[in-house]
């Protein structure tokens, strides 16, 4: 089933009184069917903390996420969450990992599922293996597999890349295109500071305001896969994101000027 994600005047403020942290929103967002989004930003502007409200992992102070009209109520195994860090249990093997949803909720693991996506990340012939003796790039692997073993709808990542090395970072982007290929029904959302890597992967960018984070734009982007990052278009949307968000910092430093002028 597809599902569509209606985010509704969302607002997050961390603690209380003076010591009150406005961190994200008013937000209003719509995420379609087949939509890869990536959601842009600098540090500190709220990506994850929009993103951990969205796997249902934090709660809104006000405002509400909807999917296909109903709202967030928690975590839940039909939106496949891959975290910064790949997060493995290092006493489990990656068999063990990635059907670790299914000991929890108590379900007999469907063999044939966990060794489907085995094959569809490329990590084969590890499955025994401990998460101590893979790379960075084989264990983001297990990750993203763990996520898709219960066939979610919306796939939320929270720059998984971040700490890979560059050419390994390249080849799972590429790798994670062809898995959203498989079911181009589902949605990814995906946590980026990095613009040349929301040009490569989305159809659509949110790009933040610094904190709090708002939307401050969204660019569609029209072009196919697999993308060249060398051609003039690529370049252009490129340097156009660079200039808007560059703009969007600029003006929100410009309003704290203001303020602690008055």
């Amino acid at each position: 089933m597809s599902s569509k994600i209606e985010v509704q005047n969302l607002v997050k403020i961390y603690g209380k009184n003076d010591e009150k942290v406005h961190a994200l929103g008013p937000i209003d967002l719509t995420i379609e069917p087949g939509e890869f989004v990536c959601i842009l930003g600098e540090s500190g502007c709220g990506k994850t903390t929009l993103w951990k409200i969205l796997a249902g992992l934090e709660t809104s102070t006000s405002g509400e996420v909807l999917i296909n009209g109903e709202k967030i109520q928690g975590p839940d195994f039909k939106r496949g969450v891959v975290f910064q860090n790949h997060a493995l249990l290092p006493w489990l093997s990656v068999e063990q990992n990635i059907s670790l949803g299914y000991k929890i909720r108590n379900e007999e693991t469907p063999k044939d599922k966990v060794q489907a996506v085995i094959d569809l990340v490329g990590i084969k012939g590890f499955e025994k293996t401990k998460p101590k003796n893979l790379s960075g790039g084989m264990a983001q692997r297990v990750a993203i597999a763990r996520a898709l073993v219960s066939n979610p709808d919306i796939l939320l990542m929270d720059e998984p890349f971040g700490a890979l090395d560059a050419m390994t970072r390249l080849r799972m982007q590429g790798e994670l295109i062809k898995i959203w290929f498989t079911n181009k029904e589902d949605i990814v959302i995906f946590i980026t500071h990095d613009i040349d890597e929301a040009v490569a992967l989305a159809t659509k960018i949110v790009v933040m305001t610094p904190r709090p984070g708002k939307i401050g734009r969204v660019f569609d982007i029209p072009l196919e896969y697999p993308r060249q990052r060398n051609s003039s278009e690529f370049i252009r949307l490129k340097s156009v994101i660079s200039e808007e968000l560059l703009s969007l910092i600029e003006e929100s430093d410009n309003e704290l000027i203001n303020q602690n002028n008055l």
